[in-house]
């Protein structure tokens, strides 16, 4: 299995040209260069740093051509410099930050800064239990739906920033881009490897203060994922891409079954799993909606089936055959090959965005139990009947 990694500094070196073409200055003095990080995985996000302040420019997924965001990191105590280029001036470390995303708020946790977060959105998906305990007490104010907040509620709360997700096409972030507060782009889930999404965990880190932590978690992380990878990678190098363990994921959705394509983060992560993907024909960072018989088709006989579902109750063979019934011509369903995860049981997607090492071993133990001393999954189990 190829690595494919980018240069050291290659994003970050575009990002500097692209960040010379976009002109002004706040002040109309000069802008020193200043030092890029390396970025080892994320392809969408370049870290600068100046004399006292910290450069963040973020790549425009939709357009790659395109800047997304720029953002100038200030600390508070500071004077500001005297000359910024043209961008969102934010305050760090965040001492009140509104934030919309279960995945956000698990990671700001982990980070030590749990108490920085004032205000959430979609609570119902947060199991954090500091940010529920503060819903509970009234620290953490309760913004409402992540699609269309309670202006209201956050204007109250005055948070001195909001981390918002970023839709192509959505128009904007409507009345909340008006508040004068610096909305933070959440677009780590655009990246395409899963690596380069866990490294967005280092621009995080800068915001609330905790650069070292954030440094030190991605280390573990990125350690441990290529460990992982390493060891498939061997345990499969003689064997053709036909002897591969192939995967189906998911189940139907709304009329259609959204499978990975070959270059999405999970396509990706199939791969280094050393597992086959049926749908790797499919060019393209993200997934595919397709109608039931083409995915019959291709993956019907494939070897392992991961579902995911949400309820307190467990899925098993016979209420996924009751859900429904043409799920029964799949091998994997026959030959009971199946793996589940309940969401409601577990923290997979407040934990897997910046942890995907976590997934990923639960991805070999499935595929490769031989490879697994400790073949205990955090996720997945063996769907009951």
């Amino acid at each position: 299995m190829t690595d494919r990694r980018l240069p050291l500094g290659a994003i970050a070196l575009l990002f500097l040209l692209l960040a010379a073409s976009c002109g002004g200055g706040r002040s109309g003095g000069a802008v020193s260069e200043g030092e890029a990080d390396s970025m080892r995985y994320a392809t969408n996000l370049a870290i600068v740093r100046h004399d006292g302040w910290i450069e963040v420019r973020l790549r425009n997924p939709w357009d790659t051509a395109a800047v997304l965001h720029t953002y100038l990191l200030v600390p508070a105590d500071a004077d500001l410099p005297n000359a910024l280029p043209e961008g969102t001036l934010v305050r760090t470390p965040l001492r009140r930050a509104g934030v919309a995303t279960a995945v956000a708020c698990g990671l700001i946790a982990e980070l030590g800064c749990a108490d920085a977060i004032a205000g959430v959105c979609e609570q119902e998906y947060i199991h954090q239990p500091d940010v529920q305990q503060g819903l509970r007490s009234g620290r953490v104010a309760d913004f409402g739906n992540g699609m269309n907040p309670d202006i209201e509620r956050i204007m109250a709360t005055a948070p001195d920033a909001l981390l918002l997700t970023p839709f192509e096409h959505s128009g904007g972030y409507g009345r909340a881009e008006r508040l004068g507060i610096p909305i933070i782009e959440c677009a780590e889930y655009m990246e395409t490897s899963a690596l380069g999404r866990a490294e967005w965990m280092r621009f995080y880190a800068l915001l609330f203060g905790a650069e070292a932590r954030g440094d030190s978690i991605f280390a573990a992380v990125e350690r441990h994922y290529l460990a992982l990878r390493d060891s498939v990678a061997a345990h499969c190098s003689a064997a053709t891409a036909a002897a591969l363990p192939s995967l189906l994921t998911e189940t139907m959705y709304g009329g259609q079954w959204f499978v990975p394509c070959a270059q999405s983060t999970m396509g990706r992560m199939l791969a280094d799993a050393g597992a086959a993907n049926p749908f790797a024909y499919i060019a393209g960072s993200g997934s595919k909606g397709l109608a039931f018989e083409e995915v019959l088709e291709r993956a019907g006989q494939a070897d392992v089936w991961l579902v995911k579902y949400n309820q307190s109750a467990p899925v098993g063979y016979t209420s996924l055959a009751r859900d429904y019934r043409p799920y029964t011509q799949f091998r994997a369903w026959r030959e009971r090959h199946i793996w589940a995860c309940n969401l409601d049981a577990t923290h997979f997607y407040e934990e897997t965005p910046f942890h995907p090492d976590r997934l990923l071993r639960d991805l070999v133990i499935i595929l490769h139990p031989e490879l697994m001393q400790d073949r205990r999954t955090r996720y997945y189990l063996p769907l009951t009947e």
